[in-house]
C-alpha cells in the first residue's frame, strides 16, 4: 500500500519512543531522589539546628541560674557586714564614752594636785626612783649576804615646781626626800639590819635666767658637790669614783685573831668629792662654749667654787668638772678635786677619771686617784650595756699612815622603755697600814636594780 511506511521503519520507530519514555522516566526518578534528599539534608540540618540552640539555651539558663544565687549569697554577706559593722560601731562609741568616764575619773585628782597652791602658772613634775641590791660579802673569815638599799643612788622621791615668768626667767622649787631602809654605807657584820634612813636631800627655791644664769637658795648641791664624779660611761650607777657606797658600812678584819676593826670600808676610801649637799646659797652663770662657773657659801662659814664643761666633735663626747671648797675644818686647810670623761661615741670606748686632795696640817694630805676603762654597746633593742673596770687609790686614809687600793669590774643592762637598770659588780679592797693592826682583804660580789617613776 502506498501512503503506509514499511513495517521495519514502525518496528524502529517504536522502539526509540521506549527509548525516550524510558529516558524521561528516569530523569524524573533522579529529579525526585534529589529532591527527596534535599528535603531529608534540610530537615536534618534545620533538627541540628534546632537541637544546638535548645543546649545553648539550656546551659545560658543554667549560667544564669547560678550566677542568681551567687548574687544572693553576696548580699546576704553584705547584709551580715553591715550589721556587724553596725555593731561594732555602737560597741566603740559605748566604750569611748566608758574610757572618757574613766579617764575622767583618773585624771580628776591629777589635776587637783598639779594645779596645788600654785595657780595655773605651776608646773609640778614628781619623780623618783627605788634602788635595792644584795651583796654577798668576804671579808676573810665569814660569807654572808646582806640587803641593802644603795648608796651609790639611794631610793628616794623628788617634787620639781617650775612657773614661767617670762620668756627668759623661770621660777622654780624644789624637794627631794631620801628613804632608805638598811643603807648600805651603815650596814656591817654587827649590824645588818640598819635603822630606816631619812634625808632631806633638797629643799629650796630657785630663778633661773637665760641671760643672767641661776641663783638657788636652800639646801641642795654645793657648787663642788659631784664634781669628782663626771662620768660619761653609764655604768656609774654602780662603779664611779665613790667606790665605797655600795659596801662602805663593812669593817675590816684583823690578820692575827680575826676580830673586827672599827675601820670601815667608807673610812678608808673617800673620792673627796667637794661639800656634798648642804644650806647654801649658790650662783651659776650661764654656758658659754659648754663652759660655765658656780660658786655657793655654805652654811658653818664655807664656801666653794667650780668649773665645768661639756662638749662634742669629732665623734667623740667629754665632760669635766675642777673645784676647790673650803671645808671649815680642824687642822685642815683647802680641799680640791676634779674629773674627766670621755667617750668615743662610734665605739663606746670611754676613759674616766678622778682625783682629789686634802690639804691636812699636821699629817699627811688626804688623796685619792680613780681610773676607769669602759665599753657601752647595745647588744638588745631595749637599751645599751656597759662595761668597766676600775683601779682606786687612797692615800693617808683614815690616818696619815695608811694605804689603800681597789679594783672592780661591773656590767650594766638598761632597759630604755621602763626606766630600769640592772646591775652586777664585785670589788676587791685591801688597805696596808703602818700601824697595827694590820687587816685583811674584803670582797664584795653585788647584783641589784634601779627603777626610776
Amino acid at each position: 500500500m502506498k501512503g503506509f511506511p514499511p513495517l521495519e521503519k514502525v518496528a524502529i520507530l517504536t522502539i526509540e519512543e521506549d527509548k525516550v519514555r524510558a529516558s524521561r522516566k528516569a530523569f524524573i526518578i533522579v529529579v525526585v531522589l534529589l529532591l527527596a534528599v534535599q528535603v531529608f539534608l534540610v530537615s536534618t540540618v534545620a533538627a541540628e539546628e534546632a537541637t544546638v540552640d535548645s543546649e545553648t539555651v539550656e546551659r545560658l539558663e543554667r549560667l544564669i541560674k547560678e550566677q542568681q544565687q551567687q548574687l544572693e549569697s553576696l548580699q546576704q554577706q553584705v547584709e551580715q557586714l553591715k550589721q556587724t559593722a553596725t555593731e561594732a560601731h555602737t560597741e566603740a562609741k559605748e566604750a569611748k564614752s566608758v574610757a572618757e568616764e574613766a579617764k575622767k575619773t583618773v585624771q580628776a585628782p591629777l589635776k587637783k594636785v598639779v594645779t596645788s597652791a600654785g595657780g595655773e602658772r605651776i608646773k609640778l613634775a614628781i619623780s623618783g626612783q627605788v634602788n635595792r641590791a644584795v651583796n654577798i660579802a668576804e671579808d676573810g673569815k665569814n660569807t654572808k649576804a646582806y640587803f641593802v638599799d644603795s648608796d651609790a643612788s639611794n631610793t628616794r622621791v623628788r617634787f620639781v615646781g617650775t612657773a614661767k615668768a617670762s620668756d627668759d626667767l623661770t621660777i622654780g622649787s624644789r624637794i627631794e626626800l631620801a628613804i632608805a631602809p638598811n643603807e648600805s654605807g651603815e650596814v656591817s657584820q654587827g649590824n645588818e639590819e640598819s635603822d630606816d634612813f631619812f634625808d632631806q636631800r633638797w629643799a629650796e627655791v630657785s630663778l633661773d635666767s637665760k641671760r643672767f644664769g641661776k641663783l638657788s637658795l636652800g639646801k641642795g648641791d654645793t657648787a663642788s658637790n659631784n664634781s669628782a664624779e663626771v662620768d660619761l660611761s653609764k655604768t656609774d650607777i654602780i662603779l664611779y669614783s665613790s667606790i665605797a657606797d655600795m659596801a662602805g658600812g663593812l669593817l675590816f678584819r684583823q690578820t692575827n685573831g680575826d676580830t673586827l676593826t672599827d675601820v670601815s670600808v667608807s673610812d678608808a676610801f673617800n673620792n673627796l668629792d667637794g661639800l656634798s649637799r648642804k644650806n647654801r646659797v649658790r650662783y651659776d652663770t650661764p654656758t658659754f662654749y659648754g663652759f660655765h662657773l658656780a660658786t655657793s657659801a655654805v652654811s658653818d662659814q664655807r664656801y666653794d667654787g667650780s668649773l665645768w664643761w661639756g662638749g662634742q666633735g669629732y665623734g667623740f663626747k667629754a665632760a669635766g668638772a675642777v673645784a676647790f671648797a673650803d671645808p671649815n675644818q680642824d687642822d685642815t686647810d683647802f680641799q680640791y678635786d676634779g674629773s674627766f670623761s670621755l667617750l668615743h661615741e662610734d665605739t663606746g670606748l670611754n676613759l674616766t677619771l678622778s682625783a682629789g686632795l686634802k690639804e691636812r696640817d699636821n699629817q699627811g694630805d688626804e688623796e685619792n686617784f680613780y681610773a676607769k676603762a669602759g665599753w657601752l654597746t647595745t647588744f638588745f633593742s631595749f637599751g645599751e650595756t656597759g662595761f668597766g673596770v676600775d683601779y682606786t687609790r687612797s692615800l693617808n686614809f683614815p690616818t696619815g699612815r695608811d694605804d689603800g687600793y681597789s679594783v672592780g669590774a661591773a656590767a650594766v643592762q638598761h632597759f630604755d622603755e621602763y626606766g630600769t637598770e640592772i646591775y652586777l659588780q664585785y670589788r676587791h679592797h685591801s688597805l696596808d697600814r703602818d700601824v697595827e693592826p694590820s687587816v685583811q682583804d674584803i670582797n664584795v660580789g653585788t647584783i641589784g636594780a634601779r627603777v626610776k617613776f
